[in-house]
Protein backbone atom coordinates (compact mmCIF):
# COMPACT_ATOMS: atom_id res chain seq x y z
CA UNK A 1 0.00 0.00 0.00
CA UNK A 2 1.30 3.11 -1.17
CA UNK A 3 0.68 6.66 0.97
CA UNK A 4 -0.56 8.25 -1.98
CA UNK A 5 -0.67 11.66 -1.82
CA UNK A 6 2.74 11.21 0.26
CA UNK A 7 2.87 11.46 3.61
CA UNK A 8 4.20 14.86 5.44
CA UNK A 9 6.72 14.79 8.11
CA UNK A 10 6.27 16.47 11.74
CA UNK A 11 6.54 16.11 15.26
CA UNK A 12 3.91 15.02 18.05
CA UNK A 13 3.09 18.27 20.86
CA UNK A 14 0.27 16.13 22.40
CA UNK A 15 -2.56 13.48 21.55
CA UNK A 16 -5.76 14.67 23.66
CA UNK A 17 -9.29 13.19 23.76
CA UNK A 18 -8.59 10.33 22.21
CA UNK A 19 -8.99 11.16 19.32
CA UNK A 20 -7.19 14.11 18.23
CA UNK A 21 -3.18 15.30 18.25
CA UNK A 22 -1.42 18.33 18.36
CA UNK A 23 1.51 18.38 16.03
CA UNK A 24 3.90 20.95 13.96
CA UNK A 25 5.17 20.28 10.53
CA UNK A 26 8.30 20.57 9.52
CA UNK A 27 7.95 23.95 8.16
CA UNK A 28 6.77 24.84 11.76
CA UNK A 29 2.87 25.11 10.75
CA UNK A 30 0.95 24.41 13.99
CA UNK A 31 -2.31 21.68 13.43
CA UNK A 32 -4.50 19.49 15.23
CA UNK A 33 -5.29 16.28 13.34
CA UNK A 34 -7.65 13.41 13.54
CA UNK A 35 -6.24 10.19 15.27
CA UNK A 36 -7.93 7.40 14.14
CA UNK A 37 -6.73 5.21 16.94
CA UNK A 38 -9.03 3.82 19.37
CA UNK A 39 -6.90 2.07 21.69
CA UNK A 40 -3.91 3.72 24.16
CA UNK A 41 -1.44 3.79 22.33
CA UNK A 42 0.59 2.44 24.99
CA UNK A 43 4.57 2.47 24.08
CA UNK A 44 3.48 3.69 20.66
CA UNK A 45 4.33 7.63 20.90
CA UNK A 46 6.51 9.55 22.38
CA UNK A 47 5.73 13.88 22.47
CA UNK A 48 8.50 15.64 20.57
CA UNK A 49 8.89 12.63 18.36
CA UNK A 50 8.08 12.02 14.82
CA UNK A 51 4.96 11.76 13.35
CA UNK A 52 3.95 11.26 9.93
CA UNK A 53 0.21 12.34 8.67
CA UNK A 54 -2.04 12.62 5.52
CA UNK A 55 -3.16 15.46 4.75
CA UNK A 56 -6.92 16.21 3.73
CA UNK A 57 -8.10 18.96 1.10
CA UNK A 58 -11.31 18.38 1.76
CA UNK A 59 -13.25 21.39 3.02
CA UNK A 60 -16.02 19.38 4.62
CA UNK A 61 -13.52 17.89 6.68
CA UNK A 62 -13.25 19.55 10.82
CA UNK A 63 -9.66 18.88 10.51
CA UNK A 64 -6.90 19.12 8.09
CA UNK A 65 -5.27 16.16 8.31
CA UNK A 66 -5.19 12.17 10.10
CA UNK A 67 -2.28 10.49 11.98
CA UNK A 68 -0.74 7.25 10.18
CA UNK A 69 2.59 6.62 11.44
CA UNK A 70 4.39 7.54 15.00
CA UNK A 71 7.49 7.21 16.17
CA UNK A 72 7.78 5.03 19.61
CA UNK A 73 9.88 5.12 22.45
CA UNK A 74 11.58 2.47 21.69
CA UNK A 75 12.55 4.07 18.11
CA UNK A 76 10.31 1.99 15.68
CA UNK A 77 7.81 3.10 13.28
CA UNK A 78 4.69 1.95 14.01
CA UNK A 79 1.08 2.72 11.38
CA UNK A 80 -1.30 3.89 13.83
CA UNK A 81 -4.10 4.33 11.96
CA UNK A 82 -5.85 0.84 12.65
CA UNK A 83 -8.26 1.14 9.14
CA UNK A 84 -5.17 0.32 7.50
CA UNK A 85 -5.46 -3.14 8.98
CA UNK A 86 -7.96 -4.50 6.92
CA UNK A 87 -7.13 -2.92 3.73
CA UNK A 88 -3.47 -4.52 4.33
CA UNK A 89 -4.68 -7.61 5.06
CA UNK A 90 -7.30 -7.74 1.98
CA UNK A 91 -4.13 -6.76 -0.38
CA UNK A 92 -1.93 -9.86 1.56
CA UNK A 93 -4.68 -12.15 0.70
CA UNK A 94 -5.20 -11.01 -2.65
CA UNK A 95 -1.88 -11.04 -3.55
CA UNK A 96 -1.03 -14.44 -1.46
CA UNK A 97 1.03 -13.81 1.01
CA UNK A 98 -0.56 -14.92 3.88
CA UNK A 99 -0.49 -18.60 2.36
CA UNK A 100 -2.38 -20.72 4.80
CA UNK A 101 -5.48 -18.70 3.60
CA UNK A 102 -4.38 -18.97 -0.24
CA UNK A 103 -6.94 -21.08 -2.40
CA UNK A 104 -10.56 -19.10 -2.10
CA UNK A 105 -12.72 -18.20 -4.60
CA UNK A 106 -14.61 -15.12 -3.11
CA UNK A 107 -13.78 -12.34 -0.66
CA UNK A 108 -17.10 -10.35 0.63
CA UNK A 109 -15.94 -7.82 3.67
CA UNK A 110 -18.19 -7.16 6.74
CA UNK A 111 -20.23 -9.89 7.30
CA UNK A 112 -22.48 -10.23 9.36
CA UNK A 113 -22.27 -13.52 11.82
CA UNK A 114 -22.90 -14.87 15.00
CA UNK A 115 -24.90 -14.74 18.23
CA UNK A 116 -23.60 -11.64 19.81
CA UNK A 117 -24.78 -9.32 16.73
CA UNK A 118 -20.98 -9.25 15.22
CA UNK A 119 -19.38 -8.42 11.94
CA UNK A 120 -16.42 -10.56 10.74
CA UNK A 121 -13.86 -8.76 8.77
CA UNK A 122 -13.67 -11.04 5.87
CA UNK A 123 -15.59 -13.77 4.89
CA UNK A 124 -13.36 -16.16 2.45
CA UNK A 125 -15.29 -18.72 -0.08
CA UNK A 126 -13.72 -21.84 -0.80
CA UNK A 127 -14.96 -24.92 -3.35
CA UNK A 128 -15.59 -26.85 0.18
CA UNK A 129 -16.55 -23.88 2.53
CA UNK A 130 -16.01 -20.86 4.34
CA UNK A 131 -13.42 -19.04 6.51
CA UNK A 132 -14.26 -16.13 8.64
CA UNK A 133 -11.16 -14.31 9.57
CA UNK A 134 -11.07 -11.45 12.19
CA UNK A 135 -8.38 -8.77 11.79
CA UNK A 136 -6.55 -7.14 15.05
CA UNK A 137 -3.80 -4.39 14.41
CA UNK A 138 -1.24 -4.54 16.72
CA UNK A 139 0.91 -1.50 18.00
CA UNK A 140 2.35 -2.65 21.10
CA UNK A 141 6.10 -2.77 21.64
CA UNK A 142 8.42 -3.08 24.10
CA UNK A 143 12.01 -2.43 25.13
CA UNK A 144 14.79 -5.00 24.96
CA UNK A 145 12.21 -7.42 23.18
CA UNK A 146 11.44 -8.27 19.89
CA UNK A 147 7.86 -9.22 20.69
CA UNK A 148 4.55 -7.18 20.57
CA UNK A 149 1.46 -7.99 22.36
CA UNK A 150 -2.27 -7.27 22.21
CA UNK A 151 -4.48 -5.60 23.19
CA UNK A 152 -2.86 -2.07 24.37
CA UNK A 153 -6.12 -1.58 26.44
CA UNK A 154 -9.14 -3.53 27.99
CA UNK A 155 -11.49 -4.54 24.76
CA UNK A 156 -14.35 -6.25 25.70
CA UNK A 157 -15.30 -6.45 22.00
CA UNK A 158 -12.12 -8.13 21.13
CA UNK A 159 -12.94 -10.66 23.70
CA UNK A 160 -16.52 -10.99 21.97
CA UNK A 161 -14.92 -11.66 18.56
CA UNK A 162 -12.69 -14.34 19.91
CA UNK A 163 -16.40 -16.14 21.24
CA UNK A 164 -17.77 -15.93 18.53
CA UNK A 165 -15.21 -17.18 16.38
CA UNK A 166 -14.79 -20.02 18.93
CA UNK A 167 -18.65 -20.93 18.64
CA UNK A 168 -17.70 -21.33 14.81
CA UNK A 169 -14.98 -23.38 14.79
CA UNK A 170 -16.95 -25.87 17.21
CA UNK A 171 -19.52 -25.90 14.50
CA UNK A 172 -16.87 -27.18 12.30
CA UNK A 173 -16.20 -24.04 10.31
CA UNK A 174 -12.89 -22.46 9.79
CA UNK A 175 -12.15 -19.21 12.01
CA UNK A 176 -9.28 -16.98 11.93
CA UNK A 177 -8.15 -14.51 14.06
CA UNK A 178 -5.34 -12.90 12.29
CA UNK A 179 -2.99 -9.76 13.99
CA UNK A 180 -1.64 -7.72 11.46
CA UNK A 181 1.64 -6.38 13.35
CA UNK A 182 1.64 -2.54 12.23
CA UNK A 183 5.04 -1.90 13.74
CA UNK A 184 8.74 -2.59 13.13
CA UNK A 185 11.35 -4.54 14.49
CA UNK A 186 9.33 -7.57 15.82
CA UNK A 187 9.00 -11.31 15.27
CA UNK A 188 6.52 -12.53 17.27
CA UNK A 189 3.33 -11.38 19.20
CA UNK A 190 1.21 -12.61 22.52
CA UNK A 191 -1.14 -11.54 23.98
CA UNK A 192 -0.84 -9.01 26.39
CA UNK A 193 -2.33 -10.40 29.75
CA UNK A 194 -0.70 -8.08 32.04
CA UNK A 195 -3.29 -5.26 30.10
CA UNK A 196 -6.38 -7.52 29.49
CA UNK A 197 -6.70 -10.85 31.44
CA UNK A 198 -9.83 -11.60 30.11
CA UNK A 199 -8.95 -11.42 26.56
CA UNK A 200 -6.01 -13.44 26.83
CA UNK A 201 -8.16 -16.44 28.48
CA UNK A 202 -10.61 -15.83 25.45
CA UNK A 203 -7.78 -16.32 23.15
CA UNK A 204 -6.63 -19.47 24.65
CA UNK A 205 -10.32 -20.70 25.00
CA UNK A 206 -10.70 -19.50 20.76
CA UNK A 207 -7.27 -21.68 20.45
CA UNK A 208 -8.23 -24.72 22.42
CA UNK A 209 -11.78 -24.62 20.52
CA UNK A 210 -10.20 -25.02 17.13
CA UNK A 211 -9.77 -21.44 16.12
CA UNK A 212 -6.74 -21.02 13.77
CA UNK A 213 -4.49 -18.02 15.14
CA UNK A 214 -2.00 -16.04 12.38
CA UNK A 215 0.31 -13.33 12.45
CA UNK A 216 1.73 -11.19 9.87
CA UNK A 217 3.92 -8.26 10.46
CA UNK A 218 4.71 -5.41 7.93
CA UNK A 219 7.35 -3.42 5.74
CA UNK A 220 6.62 0.16 7.15
CA UNK A 221 8.75 3.21 5.88
CA UNK A 222 6.94 6.41 5.50
CA UNK A 223 6.41 5.74 1.99
CA UNK A 224 4.64 2.86 1.93
CA UNK A 225 3.36 -0.09 3.88
CA UNK A 226 2.76 -3.84 3.08
CA UNK A 227 2.44 -7.16 4.81
CA UNK A 228 5.66 -9.34 4.07
CA UNK A 229 6.46 -12.26 6.20
CA UNK A 230 4.63 -14.30 9.24
CA UNK A 231 5.15 -14.25 12.65
CA UNK A 232 5.55 -16.57 15.44
CA UNK A 233 2.40 -16.35 17.85
CA UNK A 234 3.24 -16.98 21.83
CA UNK A 235 0.82 -18.36 24.16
Amino acid sequence: MQFIPSLEEGRLLKRYKRFLADIETMSGELLTIHCPNTGSMLNCMVEGGQVWFSRSNDPKRKLPGTWEISETPQGRLACVNTGRANRLVEEALLSGVISELNGFTALKREVAYGQENSRIDFRLEYPDGFAFVEVKSVTLGFDGTRVAAFPDAVTQRGAKHLRELASLAREGVRAVQLYCVNLTGIDAVRPAEEIDPGYAAALREALASGVQVLAYGVNLTSDAVVIDRRLDVIL
